[in-house]
Parts: C-alpha cells; structure tokens; sequence
C-alpha cells in the first residue's frame, strides 16, 4: 500500500481541510485535478470560490478571541448535525441498522481475527502447533482476503445484488464459516475455513448517508466500531477461560446478527450519486 500511494497513483488533498486552511487556490486546483482525473471538466475558479465563500485575504484580518475560537468548536457538536441522519422513517432506520452493523462487526473482526494465532497455536488438540506453521497459516489467511474484495468491487454494480446483497451476502458466509472453524481440530481443516472467512468478510460502506451529513454519520459508526473493538479483547480472556472455543462462537454469532440487520436495509445505493 506504502508504494502504491506514492508510486502508482497520486491521491489529492481535501479540498475542505484547504479551504479550512486558507488555501483556496490549493483546493481550487484539488477539484480541477479530480475532475481530470474522471474525465470531467468543472466551472471552478478561485474567483468564484472567493466570491461564495468570502476573500481568504479579508478574512485573516478578522481576529477571533480564544473564547470564541472554543465556542465555534463546540458548535461542531451540534445535534443539528445529526438530526439530518433521522430526516426520514426510512434514513433513519437505515442509519440504526448500519450503526448496529459497525458495532456488531466492530467486535465480531477482533473476537475471530486479532485471536487467529492463538486459535491455529491450539488447533493441534493436545500438541500446540508450531509457530512456523501458525504463522504460515496466518499469512495464507491474510492474502487470500485480497481478492476478496476485488470480486465485491464488482458484485456490487451487479443488478439485484448491489450494496445490499454483496454485504449481506458476504457476512452471512462469514458467520457461517467462524462456526465451521470449530468443527475439528486439524490445522488443514481450520486453515482451509479461516481462508474462506477471510476472503468474504467485507463491512458497509457509508454512503448510505446523505452528503452534507456524510462525515458525522461515518464518524458515530466508527467511533462505535472502535469502542466494540476495545471490548472484544475483554470478551476473549473472559469467555475463553470457560470454553476456549466460546470467543469464536460469539464472533460468528456477531457477523449473523450483523448479517439480520443487513436484510432489512430500506436503500440500495447502487447507481446513486447522492442521497
């Protein structure tokens, strides 16, 4: 990824972290660059940036006391900014059920995927596998998750499956295979099965939420997904104590209870600009 980045593609700044910056000429550029890139042309020019959004040279003279810089930074954590999320019935299940999804899968990854080592180390029964294999095993699972996420980068413009199916899809197989994980003991068996999961584990994307609202939907979710994240190492020692095997029966448990919400996502965004 390190060399991709700086080698085979170049990847612009955001044109608002510019804009918040001062740099309207950076982030005019930004969107001409982006647009060339698409094969587009756009109307954009400093000038015109400058006429909407204020002169970025008249600005700096206006002075803002420390007060006031923490009370407009508090005004980012406006509930205004997330009653867009809940405008509808139908947005606002979809924002519950793709909220519920991060948190779920959030804690389900960790629970099978930050433990895999372990689970391949005791995978021999009485005899602990070695750690060549282990980690062998761990690197083959890791690769084989790759072209995973080609196919869904097309399945997901296919007709009748789009966003939605290749999700639900995708994590119904995921649930389905951390529980055959612990159908026998053999390293072939499990490294066979921990492949298979990691090559149809995907999560939702957000654009499921409308534009402007867009960076405050995707923040909560991550956020969520983060706090389930911390929990799982707690949920591991604990319930692996009584039953090595109940951390990988909860994490599939998890991936189905995403898999439930998923089904009754009310958009598909597939061939949708914006919401």
């Amino acid at each position: 990824m390190f060399i991709c980045r700086f080698f085979l593609f170049h990847l612009y700044e955001s044109p608002k972290f510019l804009l918040a910056q001062g740099r309207q000429s950076e982030a005019v550029a930004t969107v001409h660059g982006i647009a060339y890139k698409n094969g587009k042309t756009t109307w954009l020019s400093e000038e015109i940036l400058n006429e909407i959004g204020g002169d970025p040279a008249a600005a700096e003279s206006q002075k803002l006391s420390a007060s006031e810089k923490i009370k407009r930074n508090l005004e980012k954590f406006s509930t205004q900014r997330i009653g867009p999320l809940f405008a509808t019935k139908k947005l606002g299940l979809m924002t519950c059920l793709v909220w519920f999804c991060w948190t779920t899968i959030g804690m389900a990854y960790p629970l099978f995927n930050a433990f895999l080592p372990q689970y391949l180390q005791n995978s021999g029964g009485d005899v602990p596998t070695s750690t060549a294999i282990v980690y062998r095993n761990y690197a083959i699972t890791s690769i084989v998750g790759v072209p995973g996420s080609l196919i869904a980068y097309y399945t997901v413009n296919i007709k009748y499956i789009g966003r939605k199916g290749t999700i639900a899809i995708s994590t119904l197989i995921t649930g389905i295979l951390v529980f055959c994980f612990t159908i026998s003991t053999d390293p072939d068996f499990q490294l066979a099965f921990s492949s298979l999961e990691a090559f149809f584990q995907n999560i939702i994307t957000p654009e499921v939420f409308p534009a402007p609202n867009r960076g405050t939907g995707t923040g909560i979710a991550s956020c969520l997904n983060r706090i389930a994240g911390l929990c799982a190492p707690i949920v591991a020692v604990n319930a692996g104590e009584a039953n090595p095997k109940a951390p990988i029966y909860a994490s599939g448990g998890l991936f189905l209870a995403a898999f439930v919400a998923m089904v009754f996502f009310p958009i598909e965004t597939r061939d949708k600009q914006s919401l």
